[in-house]
């Protein structure tokens, strides 16, 4: 698959409904659009292999069957991690690699999130109720059954997190003042998890000095989110930095149509103002 085609892809993507998103697929398709041709065929038919070893793991378990949480991460973690080997890349966390789901289907390593879908392809798959959840810096994943839920790292193998774990990984991610909310534990729709995905990769190119790179990145996640308005904000900052300033125009308004008021709609008026000034 080309460049080209995986984004056109992704744009019909960013047109679905949240439900109809297939998160596997998802992230193979921002994954081609910077490994053209390398082994996009192969990924797809690993994560097929996967779903199909998934629903015949899930359909043998009773308890899981029957909605027990802990039988449902004991499966998907025993598939995903026993027999298959996917582990947290703890050596080279910041290898690109880590981020593109082509990769990590090769390597069995990758980020937190990037095994994540793996967790949500399967269980998409089972038609079990796992998300990803909005827990900051590191993420984790939420397994419901028909009482309760298990919260699962999938960077960790699949272990299951008790509170006393979480209060001492949001410490580790955030400093010893911070305090865990039940807000962060809150699941989040696929787009969302793709989003946080890509953006691993923009923050390593930023990091890197690698502007045009990082707006790249940051274009392909508004192909996935084209009404996720802070970053038409930051894709307009971008090209400003890039001297695009046409470019940065047309995001901003973007921005604006998307955000009329507040005070972050207040500053992009002033920079749209000082940009057409230079157009002009």
């Amino acid at each position: 698959m080309s460049p080209e085609e995986a984004r056109r892809a992704l744009e019909a993507l960013g047109r679905l409904p949240e439900e109809e998103i297939a998160i596997g697929e998802a992230a193979l398709l921002l994954a081609a659009v910077d490994l053209p041709g390398e082994g996009f065929a192969r990924a797809r038919e690993a994560l097929s292999a996967l779903a199909r070893a998934a629903v015949e793991a899930g359909r043998a378990d009773r308890a899981a069957e029957a909605g027990d949480a802990e039988a449902r991460r004991e499966v998907l973690a025993g598939l995903l991690h026993g027999m298959h080997g996917f582990a947290g890349d703890e050596a080279t966390y910041d290898d690109p690699a880590n981020a593109s789901l082509i990769r990590v289907l090769e390597r069995r390593r990758g980020l937190p999130v990037a095994l994540g879908i793996l967790w949500l392809h399967c269980a998409e798959a089972l038609g079990w109720e796992v998300a990803g959840t909005a827990f900051p810096g590191h993420f984790l994943l939420s397994v419901a059954g028909t009482r309760g839920r298990r919260i699962v790292d999938p960077f960790g193998g699949g272990a299951a997190l008790e509170a006393a774990d979480l209060r001492a990984l949001l410490k580790r991610m955030q400093g010893a003042r911070a305090e865990l909310r039940p807000d962060m534990l809150r699941p989040v729709g696929r787009r969302e998890v793709l989003l946080r995905l890509q953006n691993n990769l923009k923050l390593r190119r930023l990091r890197a000095g690698d502007m045009a790179g990082a707006l790249a990145a940051a274009e392909d996640m508004l192909r996935i989110a084209p009404d996720a308005a802070p970053l038409w904000r930051e894709a307009a900052l971008m090209n400003q930095r890039l001297e695009r300033i046409g470019q940065a125009l047309a995001c901003i308004e973007r921005f604006l149509a998307l955000a009329p008021s507040g005070a972050a709609a207040a500053e992009a008026r002033a920079l749209a103002k000082a940009w057409r000034a230079r157009l002009n």
